[in-house]
């Protein structure tokens, strides 16, 4: 399953590990995503949320 938010479309972004001795290895930042039920055109749906979305209320959870 792709790691991409429903809401807002953040997905994973690259870059290097840096060492002391400035060896470089790559590695993935991965976006902080939660399965939430959420309330869509008066439905309620499962989406995958990052937390960001979540905070600034751009989807409405259901219990």
């Amino acid at each position: 399953m792709a790691k991409v938010c429903d809401i807002c479309g953040k997905k994973p972004v690259t870059g290097n590990n840096i060492s002391h001795a400035h060896n470089l290895t790559r590695r993935r930042w991965e976006p902080n995503l939660q399965n939430v039920r959420a309330k869509i055109d008066g439905r309620t749906k499962r989406l995958r949320v990052c937390t960001t979305c979540i905070k600034s209320n751009r989807v409405l959870k259901v219990a």
